[in-house]
């Protein structure tokens, strides 16, 4: 169990809110069932959902472990770039979920791993054997994997010391005018959608996008963004924060109708690059911009 304590500066909000804000992927839902399970306290008290909180109240967690179930390995078509004794790299369709999950119990990345290796890297739990990184359902491109101890460790450490390279190609809507731009904006939960991301001070993490615009059309741009950091939905939120969403985007993207041919936001990792954890060779690898994103630049070279 991991133990979590706080101490109010705040007064008459519900607990089960104030909680679900305290930390970026604690949901509302998952905190009122540690509420109903006993496993919240208030100043010594075990607490319920509907109990507003006070200032100075002293708030205990005993966070539960997560019940987590074992993937099973699937015969799937993967795109494997290159792979050695410890790692693999992989091009990731459109479409597909990188570990399973509520809703995704197969057909993801990871089962599919499992059928191809029978090597992979137990760190990071059941769930996610060898995963260092993800990208989103409907992102398509270049994932890492790592296939032992000694390249999970050495892998994770290069992107927290941000030396991976990470290299993605989008479309977004609007004319972007200068040719290339940084945004620094800390990431964290939305407070009103709990699904998204927003770039928020409050309880925001540190977050960094740079891009590059490749062409201009009338209403959309074409450009290359490089992460320094790797939030969920990181450019998703960020170009929706400067202006100028993803096309196509679920989430992020402007609510009117389009004619992209595609599912899911136009976005793809087309390059990666990192040092083998072994042999500290330099590797770079890269995926084509695939068919429907192709297709996507023409429509919008084609758009007035």
């Amino acid at each position: 169990m991991k133990i979590h304590e706080f101490k109010s500066e705040e007064q008459g909000v519900r607990i089960d809110k104030w909680l679900a804000e305290q930390a970026s992927d604690w949901s509302r839902s998952l905190v009122q069932q540690w509420i109903q399970d006993g496993f919240v306290k208030v100043n010594g008290e075990i607490t319920k959902s509907n109990y507003k909180i006070k200032q100075d109240d002293h708030v205990i967690i005993d966070e539960p472990p997560v019940k987590e179930l074992e993937a099973e390995p699937e015969e799937l078509n993967l795109d494997i770039v290159y792979e050695d004794s410890d790692v693999l790299v992989v091009n990731k369709p459109r479409g597909m979920v990188v570990h399973p999950a509520p809703g995704h119990p197969s057909g993801t990345l990871v089962n599919g791993l499992l059928a191809h290796c029978n090597d992979l890297s137990g760190i990071n739990g059941v769930l996610r054997p060898g995963i260092v990184h993800r990208i989103d359902k409907d992102t398509s491109g270049l994932l890492m994997v790592a296939k032992n101890d000694l390249a999970h460790e050495s892998l994770v450490n290069q992107l927290k010391a941000k030396t991976t390279k990470r290299r993605y190609i989008a479309i977004v809507s609007g004319v972007i005018p200068h040719d290339k731009g940084s945004i620094d904006a800390p990431i964290g939960r939305d407070p009103d959608d709990r699904q998204k991301m927003t770039v928020t001070e409050h309880h925001g993490r540190d977050a960094v996008t740079h891009f590059q615009v490749l062409e201009r059309f009338e209403k959309y741009t074409h450009i290359a963004c490089e992460l320094e950091t790797g939030r969920t939905h990181q450019i998703r939120a960020h170009m929706k924060y400067i202006g100028f969403p993803i096309v196509s985007d679920p989430k992020y993207g402007p609510r009117k109708k389009h004619d992209f041919p595609i599912v899911g936001q136009a976005l793809h990792a087309e390059m990666l690059g990192f040092v083998h954890p072994r042999t500290e060779e330099e590797l770079m690898f890269h995926a084509p911009i695939p068919e429907d994103l192709k297709e996507c630049l023409i429509v919008a070279k084609n758009s007035h």
